[in-house]
């Protein structure tokens, strides 16, 4: 009867310190993970004022510049043609209300721009990429003293044909 008894103080004092383990094992786990949680949602609603002040809030802005034709560079004696028409998207309406102002220049700008190009690099993806970096540099140029900083985002063109 002893030998059972003290089987069961020896069960009874490895029983206690593994419980007592567990535990803390279990209590260090929920503490970092919900601690975690906290601490991305303040990294989240940081990240989100920072973003806030960068972009304007609502729908974005466009400028659409109706379509175009131009005659291409090349050969001489052929005749390629640049049918396009596009929209700038702006970043606020201060800058829209400039470029509506001043339609006649950008239009000059863009149709002196799209009629230096070749018609085998406005074929290609690249081609087209290098024709809206022209364009926003085009469009950095002042047109008007004073002129606002204008926030043009991006140039989407809205139909593309090369003929």
């Amino acid at each position: 009867m002893a030998e059972t008894s003290s089987k069961s103080y020896r069960w009874l004092w490895l029983a206690i310190p593994t419980g007592i383990l567990v535990t803390a094992l279990v209590a260090i786990n929920l503490y970092l993970l919900l601690g975690d949680r906290e601490s991305d949602d303040g990294a989240a609603a940081v990240e989100e004022e920072r973003e806030g002040a960068l972009l304007p809030s609502g729908p974005p802005t466009f400028v659409k510049i109706d379509p175009f034709t131009v005659n291409l560079q090349g050969k001489p004696y052929s005749s390629r043609l640049l049918y396009v028409g596009l929209s700038l998207q702006v970043g606020n309406k201060e800058t829209r209300e400039f470029l509506l102002e001043h339609m006649p220049q950008v239009r000059s700008r863009l149709l002196l721009l799209h009629s230096a190009q070749s018609p085998e690099k406005l074929a290609t993806p690249e081609g087209k990429r290098e024709l809206v970096a022209g364009i926003l540099a085009a469009l950095s140029e002042p047109m008007a003293h004073p002129q606002p900083e204008l926030l043009v985002e991006d140039v989407l063109f809205t139909e593309f044909i090369v003929q």
